[in-house]
């Protein structure tokens, strides 16, 4: 860690497997939209999740974490584990009194490969992390900073925007918010979510053309 606190309240479990990066591909070529139809929309974060960077299109890897309201040492804690790909999911039990990830977790996130971080709770610093490339979803802003006292955890499910996401499943984000694919349905997702997005541009060609008619 780039921090000088004791990790002894952070648990951290170990690393899931990862879908393939192929699949990962093809489901970040559907919009999220689609991604959530293809689960009958259960598996769309709430709308109080939205995005404060100014790229809002991420597919990416959940690494989970799990903070106590307003603190941030189980995310530092994960940034030792995050792999390149990896987004941090995190639990910060919908607190926005403070803000739990900022720029300066946002260098260390460039550092790592980590594209990006949907937090259900608060961040700071939007304009750098913009400008440092990361996708960040969240429930506020605010200048407020953090504690770094633990407890929490690394890698074990948590809830999100009224979602649960577990360690390895799939994170598709883009302007209109954030959908999860669980990880063992990931290539089955990928299939049903092209045949969505046929459906839907075949049906749009054919609005476009009956107005051509009128």
């Amino acid at each position: 860690m780039f921090i000088n606190a004791s990790t002894d309240t952070i648990t951290v479990e170990q690393p899931a497997a990862r879908v393939d990066a192929a699949v990962l591909d093809r489901l970040g070529k559907a919009p999220a939209a689609n991604v959530g139809d293809v689960f009958q929309r259960m598996l769309v974060m709430d709308g109080g999740i939205r995005a404060y960077s100014d790229r809002t299109t991420m597919v990416g890897t959940a690494l989970p974490v799990h903070t106590r309201a307003g603190d941030n040492l189980a995310i530092h804690r994960a940034l030792d584990e995050a792999q390149p790909g990896d987004v941090l999911v995190i639990n910060g039990q919908a607190d926005l009194t403070r803000a739990i990830i900022g720029d300066l977790i946002g260098e260390i996130m460039v550092n790592r490969g980590v594209l990006g971080a949907i937090v259900d709770g608060a961040v700071r610093d939007v304009a750098a992390l913009s400008a440092q490339g990361m996708v960040i979803f969240a429930r506020a802003v605010t200048p407020a900073g953090p504690f770094k006292n633990g407890p929490g955890t690394v890698g074990a499910p948590v809830a999100v925007g009224g979602v649960v996401v577990s360690p390895g499943d799939v994170i598709v984000a883009d302007a209109d918010g954030v959908a999860v694919v669980p990880a063992a349905k990931a290539e089955w997702a990928a299939d049903r979510a092209e045949h969505v997005t046929q459906f839907e541009e075949q049906l749009r060609q054919r609005i476009v053309a009956e107005r051509g008619n009128d």
